[in-house]
């Protein structure tokens, strides 16, 4: 157990995390500026606001992910990322879950993305592990500074953990579609 402590709060591991995390932010919150009225109207699907608060929703969710994004960059600002990060993580994910108790999966969950993802407890689930990730990656480290070949280390571990993220995110884009072609 030790061992498996001391592993997730070497500073290798919470930077590549945090590395990771913050790709995902930024590029989610990129995707979601970059076409604010597709994104507007995943807001207004979920149903869950009155109409005078969607526009600041709207634009407001992207520019906090934005910020979390940014600020989970940097060791000395990891923490206020990470804080905002799970805020966003806790309110997406209860917005999708309470869609899901309420039948209403056939909406688009406006993760930002290059295809629509319908709502699914796989959703659910996958922000729950990015949770996670957050209280990994605002761990302080373990003492050690790092040396130059901890920075190859943690690049290769941020690609390889995008590739799965990118890979899990498609898989669940197209479950549906595969279960719909065998029906």
């Amino acid at each position: 157990m030790e061992i498996l402590i001391a592993f997730f709060l070497d500073p290798v591991v919470t930077r590549a995390i945090g590395a990771t995390l913050s790709i995902v932010l930024l590029f989610g919150a990129l995707q979601k500026l970059r076409d604010p009225v597709v994104f507007a109207g995943a807001v207004e699907n979920y149903r869950l606001l009155p109409d005078y608060l969607l526009p600041l929703a709207a634009r407001g969710l992207p520019l906090l992910e934005l910020a979390a994004g940014v600020l989970l960059l940097f060791p000395e600002t990891c923490l206020l990322g990470g804080g905002l990060a799970l805020l966003l993580l806790v309110v997406v994910t209860s917005a999708v879950a309470i869609n899901l108790l309420r039948g209403n999966a056939g909406i688009d969950c406006g993760c930002g993305g290059l295809s629509s993802q319908p709502l699914s407890w796989a959703l659910v689930v996958r922000n729950v592990l990015l949770m996670l990730l957050v209280g990994i990656a605002v761990q302080e480290s373990a003492g050690r500074a790092l040396v130059w070949a901890d920075y190859f280390t943690v690049g290769g571990a941020v690609l390889a953990l995008v590739g799965l993220y990118v890979s899990a995110n498609q898989l669940m884009t197209n479950a549906p579609l595969a279960l719909a072609v065998r029906k």
